[in-house]
Parts: structure tokens; C-alpha cells; sequence
């Protein structure tokens, strides 16, 4: 009995062949693979790890194919058999291949964006990037293999690509928008940013099209790349994570200045030091700057590493300066008016 002009014979070597390198990738992948991803995750470069993880059970799988390859060059097929299983293996093959290398390059990309000083910032859009390119490449290269022209496939890509370009516009505006941001180092994911001083949160996300943000409020706002390159966007984690609180206060005209500035102090310093002890090495200070109405008005300057922090120590210094303030006797005086009447 023949099947495409082979006899049952010769399928059976193939497949003894190719179960032989299975069973071969099998006992490597049971007792050394996981030794060598042990050292690779424990190996001073962090893309070994990467590389060890990407690959997977790939290598028993290519074992397999090359035990077939092996039978396919070792029988002396007949009929249309042997075209055709090449082929299939010339595309298992390849198609193995692009997924290890689709899943290490993105790890690769992942890995070193984790550091603020990456090449790449951690976002969704180099992700995806990469794993386009490379799965296109590996698309082109088992065509070329299977000796199918890629000429006219390339010609038709540059003539749909400019149509395509035309139809989406403002996909493709987003895209390039998305890539500048990332490419300034002014937005990075997980800064915290206000966008033309009406939204405020954290950056989750930079994918091809919009950009996530997480609101305090754990609500979720997605902005178009076109619209947030346009925006002003103050980042309060650049250029430096510690950023400076600013309290407004103000106390009577008959205080001790003196005192006030040294009693202010001491207590912005305690609270600095209880509430972000993050912040090492900094001296709150204070600076009078107005002869109110009612009172001498004065800023008090703190430091905290994050912006919500500043919440809880707004909190406690109010809390700890009042207490402070009643019992060192200065005042802060309610809002008041002295009117003179002539004649008197």
C-alpha cells in the first residue's frame, strides 16, 4: 500500500526517526533543562534567564523535527512523499522558531525596560512592536524557505501599506504620537502626572493608541497618544521622585516671629521624619511673606517622596501644629478688620 507514492515502510522509518529525537528532547528536557535554567536565573546577566524561559519545551520539539529531517535525507523516498513532509517540516519548523524568538525578544524588551535607566521604557507598544517584527520575519524567511517569492509579497506591502496609511490616519497618528512620548523620557509608567490641570494619576500604560492613566480615585482614564502629546503635563516624579509641600498659615501680629519659625520647624521636622522617612537629610523650612489682613502670613515648606503622601502630611501637621501652637500661646487669629472713624 502506497500513500502519495511511499510505502508504509518508509512512513514508519520517518516516524521512528522523528519519535526517537522526541524521546531524545524528552530526557534532556527531564533531567538537564531545568538545571540549565537554574544557572541561567541565577547567572549575573538577566537575559540568560530570559532566553532559558523563551525557549521552553522548543528544543525537545526541534529535536523531533530533526530526527525527520535526518529520515527525510537518510530514505530514498518515492513519489511526491518526501516535497511534501519537507515542507511541513521546513513550516513546523519555522514556526517553532519564530515563537522562541517572538517570546525572547519581547522578554528581552520586558527585562530591560524594568530599570528606569533601560533603552526602552516598560510599555505595552515596544512590546508589540517587537513581537510584529519578529513574527513577520519569521513569516518571510519559512516563505523563502518553501521557495516562495517574497518579491511581489514586499511590492504588494508597500503598495497596501500607503492605502492603509491613508485609511488610518489617526490610528497611525496615535501610533507616532505614542512613540515620541516614550522616546522623551517625560512620561514614564507608574509616574504620577497631571494633564492640563484638570486629571491626575498614575501612568499604567503607553500602548499603540492611547495611554492609560489610573486616577486616585481608582477609576481608569484613557487618553489618545494625539491628544496627550499635545497637552501640558506636569510630571511630579521628574526630575526628582521627592517633591516639596507647600502649607499656607498665618498668625497674630503680636507673636514672637522668632518663635514661631523655631516652633514651626521643630514640628515640621518630627512630622517629615514620622511620615516620610524616605526623605533623608532634609530641613523643612519657613518664610513670612506677607502683612495680612488679619494675621502675618507665612509658607512652611515640607518634603515627602510621593504625591499622595502629602495628604497624610498636610494631616499630621495641622494636627501636631495646633496642639503645639495652643500650648507655646501663639494664635491664629481669626479673619478680622480694625476700621478707625475719624474724630476718634
Amino acid at each position: 500500500m502506497k500513500i502519495l507514492g511511499a510505502t508504509l515502510e518508509e512512513y514508519a522509518i520517518f516516524a521512528a526517526w522523528t519519535l526517537g529525537g522526541l524521546l531524545i528532547g524528552w530526557l534532556i528536557e527531564r533531567f538537564v533543562a531545568g538545571r540549565i535554567r537554574a544557572l541561567a536565573r541565577r547567572s549575573e546577566w538577566p537575559g540568560w534567564s530570559v532566553v532559558a524561559d523563551g525557549l521552553g519545551h522548543m528544543p525537545m520539539f526541534w529535536l523531533a523535527l530533526g530526527g525527520a529531517m535526518i529520515a527525510l535525507d537518510g530514505l530514498a523516498w518515492s513519489g511526491r512523499a518526501e516535497e511534501y513532509i519537507t515542507r511541513v517540516v521546513i513550516v513546523l519548523t519555522g514556526l517553532t522558531v519564530t515563537i522562541a524568538a517572538a517570546r525572547i525578544a519581547t522578554g528581552l524588551v520586558k527585562r530591560f525596560a524594568q530599570t528606569t535607566d533601560g533603552p526602552v521604557p516598560s510599555t505595552t507598544i515596544f512590546v508589540n512592536i517587537t513581537r510584529i517584527a519578529v513574527v513577520l520575519l519569521g513569516g518571510l524567511l519559512i516563505l523563502n524557505a518553501l521557495n516562495i517569492s517574497i518579491t511581489p509579497i514586499l511590492t504588494a506591502l508597500g503598495v497596501g501599506g500607503l492605502a492603509v496609511a491613508l485609511a488610518l490616519q489617526d490610528t497611525l497618528s496615535n501610533l507616532f504620537a505614542g512613540v515620541q512620548v516614550i522616546a522623551s523620557k517625560q512620561i514614564r509608567v507608574g509616574d504620577f502626572v497631571e494633564i492640563d490641570a484638570q486629571r491626575m494619576g498614575y501612568v499604567e500604560d503607553i500602548n499603540w493608541r492611547y495611554t492609560a492613566i489610573r486616577m486616585l480615585s481608582d477609576n481608569r482614564i484613557v487618553i489618545p497618544n494625539a491628544k496627550l502629546a499635545s497637552s501640558i503635563i506636569t510630571n511630579y516624579d521628574l526630575p526628582d521622585q521627592p517633591m516639596s509641600v507647600l502649607v499656607e498659615l498665618g498668625v497674630a501680629y503680636d507673636s514672637d516671629l522668632e518663635q514661631v519659625e523655631r516652633v514651626t520647624c521643630e514640628v515640621a521636622a518630627e512630622v517629615v521624619a514620622d511620615v516620610a522617612p524616605e526623605v533623608v537629610g532634609y530641613k523643612p523650612m519657613l518664610r513670612f511673606h506677607t502683612f495680612g489682613d488679619s494675621s502675618i502670613d507665612f509658607t512652611v515648606i515640607l518634603r515627602t517622596d510621593q504625591f499622595v503622601d502629602q495628604y497624610v502630611l498636610k494631616h499630621e501637621f495641622v494636627k501636631r501644629l495646633k496642639k503645639r501652637y495652643d500650648a507655646e500661646g501663639i494664635e491664629i487669629p481669626f479673619p478680622q478688620r480694625v476700621v478707625h472713624k475719624p474724630g476718634e
